[in-house]
């Protein structure tokens, strides 16, 4: 029974995942993480309202603002890795004969 529970809690993260487009491309993932930006403070705001909290005897921490684009950090990963890979067999030539040299 636990395995049904955790298997359907699972299913439903990874569809709610997908359905924001976080699975998707890196464009999409920025617009998802706006969204989530824009609906933070209102789902703050509501919460402590039903909770009973007066928002202004209680201060809450601004919301942290992010500066950060999933697709640039994505290319740019891909851009390095795509690099190193490109200079490896150069690398390997000259650690080889370093590596000969040194035995010598």
């Amino acid at each position: 029974f636990r395995f049904v529970i955790k298997g359907s809690l699972a299913g439903a993260a990874v569809y709610v995942a997908y359905d924001q487009g976080l699975l998707g491309s890196g464009t999409q993932g920025a617009e998802a993480l706006k969204k989530a930006q824009a609906a933070l403070p209102p789902a703050i705001q509501e919460w402590t309202s039903y909770i009973g909290w007066e928002v202004r005897t209680v201060q809450l921490p601004p919301t942290p603002k992010f500066d950060f684009s999933p697709s640039d950090s994505w290319n740019k990963g891909v851009q390095t890795v795509m690099s190193a890979l490109s200079v490896a067999p150069t690398r390997a030539c000259e650690y080889t004969v370093e590596g000969w040299k040194y035995v010598k």
